[in-house]
C-alpha cells in the first residue's frame, strides 16, 4: 500500500486539482499501490531486496489506461523477466463490472430510454460514447463470462451451509417497468470456504422459481447440505422442503426481529426486542420453549398477531443452535448474502431502470462473480469446519 512519503508527496502534487481530477489521482494511487504490492508478491521479494525466495526479477514499466466512472485512468504496470509472467489480476475484475454499466446503460440508449438519463450516467462514468457494434461485442464478452461462472461444476465440494436471499430491481418490459426478483445462493463448503454459487432474475420470488434454483445446483453436482438460512418467505420454505428432504431450515433472525417489530407500535420496541433477544440467550431446550410460550402471553394484549409469530416461528430461529458458537454467529442470519444485496443495490443504482432483464442479469452476474473472487482471494476461511467434526 501507499507510503506515509507518498502520501505526502500525492497530497502536495494535487492541491490545486478539481475535484473531478483530484478523484481521479486518488483512484490512481490506490491502484498503482495495488499493482506495486501485487508484484512484491508475485516475484517474492520488495524492490531492491535480495531474497532466497525472489523467483523472478523486475523489468521497467509499461503503461495501460482502465477506463472508470470517474474517466481514464493512466497506471503504470510493472514488468517481469524470468519466472512465471506478471498479469495484473485487478483489470479484468475492475473492467467487467465497469463493462456491464456501460452496457446497460448503451443499451437503454439505443433502445431509446430515457435518453438525457442515460447521458447524464456515460458523463458521470467518464464521458463514454459508444457504437451498437462495441455493446455487441462486449455484451457477448461477458455473457460468455458469466455463463461459464454459472455453469461450473460445484461437485468438488460437499456444501454443508447454504444462505439464500433476493432482492428485487427495475426493469423495463415493454412499455411497462416491473420490478423483479434477483434471487442470490452462497454456500460454505466442507473447507469452510464461502463462495457465490448461482443467481436468477425472475418475474416473482415464489416456490415454482426458488425450485427452478435449487434443481439448477442440483444438476451442477450441490449436495451434502445440512443446513439452509433464509428469511420466512413461504416460496423458499416451499421449495426447501421439496428438494432437501433432510436438511435444516433457519429462519433468519434479523428478519424475524423486523417482523416482529412491525406488529408493535414505537414506544415497545426496546421492551420487546429485550424480551426476544433473552430467551435466545437461554441454552436449555425445554426451559426456552417455556420461556417462549410465556412471552407470547405477555405480549398477547399488545398484538395478537405478534403472539402468533411468537408461537409458530420462534424456535425456528434455533435451528443452528446445536453447532460450534463460532458457526451460530454466522449462521442464525443471512448477513453473508445480506451484504451482497446491498453492494448488488449500490452497483445497479447508478442505471435506475434497466432496459430489460437481460442487460438486468449481466450487471448482477458480473457484480457476483467479483464479489465470489473476492471471497477465494481471502486469506482466512470464513468457517472452522474442524469444530464440526470435533463437535461429532
Amino acid at each position: 500500500m501507499a507510503t506515509k512519503k507518498q502520501c505526502e508527496e500525492y497530497a502536495s502534487e494535487n492541491q490545486g486539482y478539481v475535484d473531478g481530477d483530484l478523484l481521479r489521482s486518488m483512484v490512481r494511487t490506490v491502484l498503482q499501490s495495488v499493482l506495486e504490492e501485487e508484484m512484491e508478491h508475485h516475484v517474492g521479494a520488495a524492490r531492491h531486496v535480495r531474497s532466497a525466495e525472489r523467483v523472478a526479477h523486475r523489468n521497467g514499466y509499461k503503461p495501460r489506461t482502465i477506463k472508470s466512472r470517474v474517466g481514464e485512468i493512466e497506471l503504470e504496470v510493472p514488468q517481469v523477466r524470468g519466472g512465471e509472467p506478471y498479469h495484473p489480476s485487478m483489470f479484468a475484475r475492475w473492467q467487467r463490472s465497469e463493462r456491464a454499466l456501460l452496457v446497460a446503460c448503451a443499451e437503454m440508449y439505443f433502445l431509446g430510454v430515457s435518453t438525457r438519463k442515460v447521458s447524464d450516467v456515460l458523463e458521470k462514468m467518464g464521458g463514454f460514447s459508444l457504437s451498437a457494434t462495441t455493446v455487441s461485442r462486449v455484451a457477448m464478452e461477458l455473457d460468455e463470462q458469466i455463463a461459464q461462472f454459472r455453469e461450473r461444476r460445484l461437485d468438488h465440494h460437499t456444501w454443508a451451509y447454504l444462505i439464500v436471499d433476493a432482492c428485487y430491481l427495475k426493469v423495463r418490459r415493454g412499455k411497462r417497468i416491473v420490478s423483479m426478483a434477483v434471487l442470490v445462493v452462497g454456500g460454505v463448503n466442507e473447507q469452510g470456504e464461502r463462495e457465490v454459487l448461482t443467481w436468477r432474475v425472475g418475474d416473482v420470488e415464489s416456490e415454482e422459481t426458488w425450485g427452478e434454483v435449487f434443481r439448477e445446483l442440483k444438476r451442477r453436482g450441490l449436495g451434502g447440505v445440512e443446513v439452509i438460512v433464509s428469511d420466512g418467505h413461504e416460496g423458499i420454505q416451499a421449495a426447501v422442503a421439496k428438494h432437501f428432504t433432510g436438511a435444516s431450515w433457519q429462519r433468519c433472525w434479523v428478519h424475524f426481529l423486523r417482523n416482529a417489530l412491525k406488529k408493535v407500535s414505537y414506544k415497545h420496541y426496546r421492551a420487546l426486542l429485550d424480551d426476544l433477544r433473552a430467551a435466545r440467550r437461554i441454552e436449555d431446550v425445554g426451559l426456552r420453549a417455556q420461556e417462549v410460550a410465556a412471552l407470547a402471553d405477555r405480549w398477547e394484549a399488545v398484538s395478537a398477531k405478534l403472539a402468533d409469530q411468537i408461537r409458530d416461528q420462534y424456535e425456528q430461529t434455533m435451528t443452528v443452535s446445536d453447532l460450534p458458537s463460532e458457526h451460530q454467529r454466522k449462521l442464525y442470519t443471512t448477513n453473508l448474502l445480506e451484504r451482497v444485496m446491498e453492494e448488488i443495490k449500490r452497483r445497479t443504482h447508478v442505471v435506475g431502470i434497466f432496459p430489460n432483464e437481460a442487460s438486468c442479469d449481466r450487471l448482477v452476474g458480473a457484480r457476483l462473480m467479483e464479489i465470489h473472487e473476492d471471497c477465494q482471494c481471502a486469506s482466512r476461511r470464513y468457517l472452522n469446519m474442524e469444530l464440526v467434526n470435533r463437535a461429532a
